[in-house]
């Protein structure tokens, strides 16, 4: 039996207080209400509170958080969840003034 392998878990300080996190693992089958072999979760944390979220629970399928906002995502690859969710990370910083 296949088992769960970690690709990626990482933490990058952006700036005082706020944080990066990313987590991607290949699962041996997709999870309910997705269609791809990982399990991921990617967070931007300001000052302990989680501001923005993208992650794929079972049942729930791909999807992300913006504040207590829950949007759909439509999944295609890493390399495209990466760069959507670095977007939303300097849109972020941009509007909260912290870049």
């Amino acid at each position: 039996m296949a088992q769960a392998e970690s690709l990626v878990s990482r933490r990058v300080f952006v700036g005082q207080n706020i944080f990066t996190e990313i987590v991607v693992w290949r699962i041996p089958a997709p999870l309910k209400g997705s269609s791809h072999t990982y399990k991921y979760r990617f967070a931007l944390v300001a000052n302990n509170v989680c501001v923005l979220r993208y992650d794929n629970e079972a049942g729930k399928g791909d999807h992300r958080h913006i504040g207590e906002a829950e949007i759909p995502y439509a999944f295609s690859t890493i390399e495209a969840l990466l760069a959507d969710f670095k977007g939303d990370v300097e849109r972020w910083l941009h509007e909260n003034n912290h870049l």
